[in-house]
C-alpha cells in the first residue's frame, strides 16, 4: 500500500478535545506542518474524524 501525505490546514484550537487528540496523535503541531502516514484502516479512520481539518495526497 502507499503511504498518505497529511497536512494540517486549519487549527485544531477550539475544536472538541477527542478532535485534538487525534490530530496531535496525528504527528501535526502547527498549520501547514505535514506527516507521511501509512495507509490503512487506523490511519484512515483518525483522517475521517478529522477531515475538515486536513488535506491528505497519496505519496508512492
Amino acid at each position: 500500500m502507499a503511504d498518505l501525505k497529511v497536512t494540517l490546514i486549519h487549527s485544531a484550537a477550539h475544536r472538541l478535545p477527542k478532535q485534538r487528540k487525534i490530530v496531535e496523535a496525528l504527528g501535526l503541531k502547527k498549520v501547514n506542518s505535514s506527516v507521511v502516514r501509512p495507509d490503512n484502516a487506523a490511519t484512515r479512520g483518525a483522517l475521517f474524524q478529522v477531515a475538515h481539518l486536513i488535506r491528505v495526497e497519496e505519496v508512492k
